[in-house]
């Protein structure tokens, strides 16, 4: 009796699940030529828990997100519109229990001529407040192909597309999470593809290692200039009320600051909030004055002028920031 073959992926699950002596990370390499099979749907399902499950529990090195995260580019391939945005901004904690506020700080860009493109995935369950509701409140829908996407930059300098419009196979891995009953590396990479490749990345995290992790793998892809923060719900939404630590990458080179509170006299329970989509766009007509949130908006939206180096400092970024909303058209 001839014994089967083994299969193509069997031997990136012996790299990783050999035990604690044998085993090792993938190189970069390795791990886009995993993530390339998974992508093409060439795994079984029982290697995929496998390989999801075991990153889970060693964690995910700098060089395997990179190797991901390469593999899911190579993936868009052609796809990529005709106009490329400056900033890439993720929007993937699809279970936050707070306002997606920065959605008006990206507007608040926009208007002042910032082209953003912003991507994520549908949130789910009663109680969660997912991106999508408070866009469709501000009569924005998510662009079908990549020809509206250009459209919408030129237009109105700001487009939003699913993950599971330009990368299906990868938006079905979250699916997964009530079978594995965890969440897994999809969660940590797919914020930081940036399909579009713009010289701009903006990223929040709720937990800090990973802003570390995100910092290096933005060296890793030479990415020209991108900020990872501690944001709201894991949201690019800088929280006013507290220190800022912003880790940065900038042509190559890497670094921290810290951005002081906004505000010191105010207090505002994040998780507590009315969460209509209504409200998000009250605050931006001006029909709803809340200074912690407000703060929240400029706040992040100077984060991002910062970034892309159009404020020196984070002083001249917030005054900066607080003029546009101040004077912003609505």
């Amino acid at each position: 009796m001839v014994a089967p073959a083994e299969h193509a992926f069997a031997p990136y699950l012996k790299i990783i699940g050999k035990g604690p002596n044998m085993s090792r990370p993938f190189t970069q390499g390795e791990a886009q030529g995993a993530m390339r099979m998974i992508i093409a749907g060439d795994v079984e399902p029982e290697q995929l828990g496998a390989f999801l499950l075991l990153l889970r529990y060693r964690g995910e090195t700098p060089e395997e997100l990179a190797g991901f995260i390469e593999a899911a580019r190579e993936a868009i391939g052609e796809t990529l519109p005709p106009v490329t945005p400056d900033i890439d901004w993720p929007s993937y904690a699809d279970r936050h229990r707070q306002q997606p506020w920065f959605i008006l700080s990206a507007l608040l860009l926009a208007q002042h001529g910032t082209r953003i493109f912003m991507h994520g995935i549908k949130g789910e369950g009663d109680g969660y407040a997912p991106t999508r509701p408070a866009l469709k409140a501000l009569g924005i829908e998510p662009c079908a192909t990549m020809a509206a996407v250009a459209e919408n930059l030129q237009s109105t300098g700001f487009a939003y597309m699913g993950l599971e419009t330009f990368l299906p196979t990868v938006e079905a891995l979250f699916g997964l999470r009530p079978v594995l009953g965890l969440r897994t590396l999809v969660n940590t990479f797919a914020r930081a593809i940036n399909p579009l490749l713009a010289p701009c990345q903006l990223q929040g995290v709720v937990h800090p290692p990973y802003r570390d992790a995100h910092q290096s793998v933005a060296k890793l892809l030479s990415q020209p200039s991108a900020i990872v923060f501690k944001g709201g719900g894991g949201e690019v939404q800088r929280n006013p009320l507290k220190v800022c630590r912003v880790a940065w990458t900038r042509d190559g080179q890497s670094g921290e600051e810290n951005w002081p509170a906004l505000l010191s006299d105010v207090t505002f329970d994040w998780r507590d909030e009315d969460l209509s989509p209504a409200r998000i766009v009250a605050v931006w007509k001006g029909e709803i004055l809340e200074p912690a949130v407000e703060a929240a908006i400029v706040g992040t939206s100077a984060l991002a002028l910062h970034a892309m180096g159009k404020a020196p400092t984070p002083s001249a970024a917030d005054q900066m920031a607080q003029q546009m909303w101040s004077g912003r058209k609505i």
